[in-house]
């Protein structure tokens, strides 16, 4: 009996590992951005549009929602030039806001 009690624990512990691994690769909840809040024109110091899918860059951001690819080739273009930044998309959407950061940070480094 305490050998069926301690792999009906081990299977507890191994199944509470796993939901706790699993719940760590959640996928955050992205809010949708209307085509109307995009700016009407799109200039290259405006950003990247909002439905427009920007240049792959040199990391893989698969899996990574279409605003935080965005943020992060605004951030990236940032950093060797002048500033191209959506700053209405910046304060709004965590998600461009992030990439932005994280893209500026990282190919400041390069």
């Amino acid at each position: 009996m305490s050998l069926n009690k301690f792999l009906y624990a081990r299977s507890l512990v191994s199944a509470a590992a796993a939901a706790a691994l699993l719940a760590g690769c959640a996928t955050p909840t992205v809010v949708p951005t209307s085509p109307a809040s995009a700016p009407a024109e799109s200039t290259p110091k405006a950003g990247i549009p909002a439905n427009v899918e920007p240049p792959p860059p040199n990391v893989n951001l698969s899996g990574f929602p279409l605003p935080y690819r965005q943020g992060y080739a605004d951030g990236c273009a940032s950093a060797s030039g002048s500033e191209r930044k959506d700053t209405t998309r910046f304060a709004a959407d965590g998600n461009y806001r992030t990439g932005w950061q994280d893209g500026l940070a990282i190919c400041r480094k390069k």
